[in-house]
């Protein structure tokens, strides 16, 4: 079996409140243009449409998928009030597309972090719809997702069993970086940063946060533990963390989408092939043909080769077994 781990929805239509995003129509064309803030994407009919996603999965041999909020949703600019309204709106749209996904589609939705009191007490909502977990982004306004004013947020995760997908948000603020490598170099270095800000400040220590999936495998992070490792052995065992970062770094998720065989295949041999899962960004970007062949060429096992498949996104979902098995 085959889980796409990494994919993401769009409402097709929005009401006219203002301040709410909005699909536009494109002349000659099925897809529809969204727009809000400074956002302009065309979005393709199967953010949308069940019957669209469904044909898709099955071209790529994809038997389920996790979906959740296309990332400009998730814009922090907003003021916490609409943002919690535009949450809720995309969260019904989502459950919506779950229940037309015959079995085949597990939901994530969204909550307003501008206002983190809110956004605890919003899970609730979440919950009652069906979802799965969360999607959030890898910072609010600068503020990087591990930092404690979250702390109780993720604490009421732990409380209700859900799931959080850590999705990188890149900072319109990176004076290092050229524009044009903000979706590229910055969302490494964003992805890196954010799952070291939960993993490793203190968050980890709090927490359980056992079901966390970071999107694009963290960025740079697994290639910068070995290091990390390092100077937390130079440290007074008394004053230091109580685990190493690998071993920290080994609690949680993380996608495939390192865009070569061999970050993944590096992935896996240091992180554990318990710890990835399959991840495309669909409809957002292509699936590489038949997403089962991403792990062809791994030399994996049978067993870790279902784990890194199926096993390890139901783990994070907390599903024994998949709704669904589609021949």
């Amino acid at each position: 079996m085959i889980i796409d781990a990494h994919a993401h929805v769009i409402p097709g239509v929005f009401p006219p409140d203002e301040g709410f995003p909005a699909m536009e129509p494109i002349e000659a064309d099925t897809a529809r243009m969204l727009v809000f803030g400074a956002t302009r994407f065309r979005a393709r009919a199967a953010f949308f449409e069940a019957e669209s996603r469904i044909d898709a999965m099955d071209a790529a041999g994809v038997d389920q998928e996790i979906v959740s909020p296309m990332p400009p949703l998730l814009n922090t600019a907003v003021e916490a009030p609409l943002a919690r309204e535009i949450s809720r709106y995309v969260n019904e749209s989502v459950a919506e597309l779950v229940a037309a996904g015959d079995g085949r589609i597990h939901g994530l939705g969204m909550v307003s972090l501008q206002d983190p009191e809110s956004a605890a007490e919003e899970l609730g909502t979440v919950q009652d719809l069906g979802l799965r977990g969360v999607e959030v982004p890898s910072n609010v306004r600068g503020v990087a997702i591990g930092d404690a004013r979250f702390t109780e947020f993720f604490r009421e995760i732990d409380r209700r069993g859900l799931s959080v997908f850590v999705h990188t948000l890149p900072r319109a603020d990176e004076p290092e970086l050229p524009a044009a490598l903000r979706g590229s170099i910055g969302v490494g270095i964003e992805g890196a940063r954010a799952a070291s800000s939960l993993l490793f400040g203190g968050m980890a220590d709090s927490c359980r946060l056992d079901r966390v999936l970071f999107s694009h495998a963290a960025g740079g992070l697994p290639l910068m533990l070995a290091r990390a490792d390092y100077f937390w052995s130079q440290q007074d065992a008394d004053t230091r963390s109580a685990q190493a970062p690998s071993a920290v770094a080994r609690r949680f998720f993380y996608d495939s989408m390192l865009f070569d065989p061999r970050g993944l295949r590096f992935a896996v041999d240091y992180l554990g092939a318990d710890r990835l899962v399959l991840g495309t960004d669909f409809p957002a970007m292509p699936r590489p043909g038949v997403l089962g062949a991403t792990l062809s060429g791994l030399e994996l096992s049978d067993e870790d080769a279902e784990s890194i498949g199926s096993a390890n996104a139901l783990a994070f979902l907390d599903l024994a077994e998949a709704l669904i098995d589609v021949p």
